[in-house]
């Protein structure tokens, strides 16, 4: 029962209930047509480069300040204080900028997502042996558990950052590059290697998981299955 508007930077049709609407949130672009008369946004937009994602918040930001948005959910990622990835410091100012915004908002964080793993992997196709990160346990989530539990954040109350999820199950990376592997009916072998510094400390900590809020029953078995 909710009227959806979705938007980019390219002219789209299709999608039976979404009415499309063209706008570029780095550039600030029809961001005012796009959020005239809306209730919630669901921002899940992200664009790699250095501060990108920042400015495009605040670009929002703005533009639902004028437009009178009642709520902004934004899509983050579980363990972004303690894993000191690049991309990860941004979604932290992104998070801290919505913060001291004043308006409205939802952070949820959600664990790495099936195609993300399953894409690593993939992209090691030509590679004699598949190379997993030693020590390092991961929880993925299936997008469309995500995207559940984002659609059920549109009736709820703004609570600044709702419990972090993540996916069903809990494996170290080497497991899931067995199950990869198995999947594709390959005989290559795994190999670990330890990731140095920081970024491998935090994600040796479990940083990166949501042990106490496994949400959703879609496994990574299940991704590779339907994959298939």
């Amino acid at each position: 029962n909710h009227h959806v508007r979705a938007l980019s930077r390219r002219e789209r049709v299709g999608y039976t209930g979404v009415h499309w609407h063209r706008g570029d949130l780095h550039a600030g672009t029809g961001l005012d047509d796009a959020l005239h008369g809306v209730d919630v946004v669901i921002h899940c937009a992200t664009q790699a480069g250095a501060g990108k994602d920042v400015v495009a918040a605040r670009n929002l930001i703005g533009a639902a300040r004028r437009t009178g948005v009642e709520h902004l959910i934004y899509d983050s990622i579980v363990g972004i204080d303690d894993i000191p990835l690049p991309y990860y410091k941004t979604k932290l100012q992104v998070e801290q900028t919505l913060a001291a915004s004043g308006l409205g908002h939802t952070v949820l964080r959600a664990t790495q997502f099936h195609e993300l793993i399953d894409g690593i992997f993939r992209g090691q196709r030509f590679f004699p042996a598949l190379l997993a990160v030693r020590g390092v346990r991961f929880q993925p989530i299936d997008t469309r558990d995500v995207a559940a539990r984002l659609v059920a954040l549109i009736d709820a109350e703004p609570s600044g950052r709702a419990p972090d999820i993540g996916g069903p199950e809990i494996h170290e990376h080497a497991d899931l590059g067995r199950m990869y592997l198995a999947a594709h009916a390959s005989s290559r072998r795994v190999v670990s290697l330890t990731i140095p510094g920081k970024i491998g400390a935090g994600y040796r900590s479990g940083a990166n998981l949501a042990t106490d809020n496994a949400t959703g029953t879609i496994t990574f078995q299940d991704y590779l299955a339907s994959a298939a």
